[in-house]
């Protein structure tokens, strides 16, 4: 059995915006096309053209049609990665010490040279953030783009995770959840950051921030980007790629 450390220093993750997130899958994208360059952990897929494709991806991104009781009903994009969670159940049921929680900043990684692949963090993860990579036999997660955000190489602006980096909308925010002045703190505290399935006492390190009441006058910037009907859809796609 792999121990947790004690508490972190830093507390690395997410703040994803459910308000703001399209689902445009941008995020999934930069995630697999960093990690297929050489970098992180490699990601595989087989039959990626025929009748039955398949892959390994660390994050995903869900739509869901909800009815809200007063109001029409709306899609809400759903993104899903590891949450690198403080008292992490995929690290304590390896048994070979593979998956394990850094110490210094609270990131949750496995080390493949000493996974076998026997599914059990799988299995333990109530989230559903780990896959195993069928070519290369071990399993996979989010990394949280360890290989980015310490890399000096790497002009500042870009030492985020690659789905940070590349979310067009300004959804997915990167932060250190142990600094109540860090970005992501003070969003989920301003925004009312949702912990996924407290009750679990998994203490996931990422927050979900929900969405607004819709016919609620907007007070975001990215307001104007996510309105299609006021400019066309070719007039929004050059809005967009302007911010770029």
């Amino acid at each position: 059995m792999t121990m947790l450390p004690g508490p972190t220093p830093k507390k690395l993750g997410l703040a994803i915006d459910l308000d703001t997130c399209v689902g445009c899958n941008a995020c999934v994208t930069a995630c697999k096309g960093w990690n297929d360059q050489g970098y992180g952990a490699p990601l595989s897929d087989q039959n990626p053209y025929g009748s039955d494709p398949s892959g390994t991806f660390l994050n995903r991104v869900h739509s869901y049609e909800v009815q809200p009781p007063d109001g029409p009903a709306q899609v809400v994009n759903f993104p899903r990665s590891c949450l690198h969670c403080e008292a992490a159940p995929c690290v304590t049921v390896c048994p070979t010490g593979a998956s394990y929680k850094r110490a210094e900043d609270g990131i949750v990684l496995v080390n493949e040279d000493a996974c076998i692949g026997c599914g059990l963090c799988a299995w333990a993860c109530p989230y559903g953030a780990r896959e195993l990579d069928q070519a290369a036999g071990v399993m996979k997660k989010c990394t949280l783009c360890v290989d980015r955000i310490y890399n000096d190489n790497l002009p500042e602006v870009d030492r985020v995770p690659a789905c940070v980096r590349t979310c067009p909308t300004g959804a997915r925010h990167f932060g250190d959840f142990a600094d109540p002045n860090s970005n992501v703190s003070r969003l989920s505290a301003e925004r009312g950051g949702m912990e996924l399935m407290p009750e679990l006492g998994t203490m996931p390190v990422n927050r979900y921030l929900p969405p607004r009441e819709k016919g609620v006058e907007q007070t975001s910037p990215l307001a104007p980007l996510l309105d299609i009907r006021a400019t066309g859809l070719a007039g929004w796609l050059d809005l967009v790629l302007s911010r770029f």
